[in-house]
């Protein structure tokens, strides 16, 4: 059962240090840039970086499902895309059984970086956490996903509401 948490006064977040959405947007660009740091010596950046995690976990999916996998709009996907054909990363092949869905393939020199590049976010999530215990980096990370699954139902509801169905 959740704890009772006394409500904070609206200029108690006026502090960005109180906002738990500036404490995770600072942590996400100080995580982001030194990986980033670390993948371009073998020409991906840091967004290309977040398509191909998603597709070394589960290639052959269509430009849509990459979108959600990734939690990006589709015209950010289809930029990126762009970008990751044209540096060798991915093949987009048609559909055999719907001819407008693309699906989105790695090509061996993606597949051939998973565990090259991998061994860096091992390495930053150890800079990032040093100093906690293996419990405590669980109860961060589970922390996170509560937060992440609570805004998740919050943003469902908008989207229900802007998208009556009669």
């Amino acid at each position: 059962m959740a704890k009772r948490r006394k409500k904070k006064p609206a200029s108690y977040y006026s502090d960005p240090n109180n906002s738990i959405g500036y404490l995770a947007r600072v942590a996400f660009r100080s995580f982001s840039r030194l990986l980033e740091k670390k993948t371009l010596e073998h020409g991906v950046s840091a967004g290309q970086w977040r398509f191909l995690r998603q597709l070394w976990q589960k290639g052959g999916v269509t430009q849509r499902e990459l979108s959600e996998m990734v939690g990006m709009r589709e015209p950010t996907t289809v930029i990126a895309i762009k970008s990751l054909e044209k540096s060798g990363f991915i093949r987009r092949e048609k559909s055999t059984t719907d001819r407008r869905k693309i699906h989105v393939h790695l090509t061996d020199k993606a597949k051939g970086l998973e565990g090259r590049l991998n061994p860096y976010v091992e390495e930053i999530h150890a800079m990032a956490t040093r100093g906690m215990s293996d419990e405590e980096v669980e109860q961060l990370q589970a922390l996170l996903r509560r937060v992440i699954d609570n805004l998740a139902e919050e943003q469902e509801k908008l989207t229900e509401l802007s998208n009556p169905t009669a």
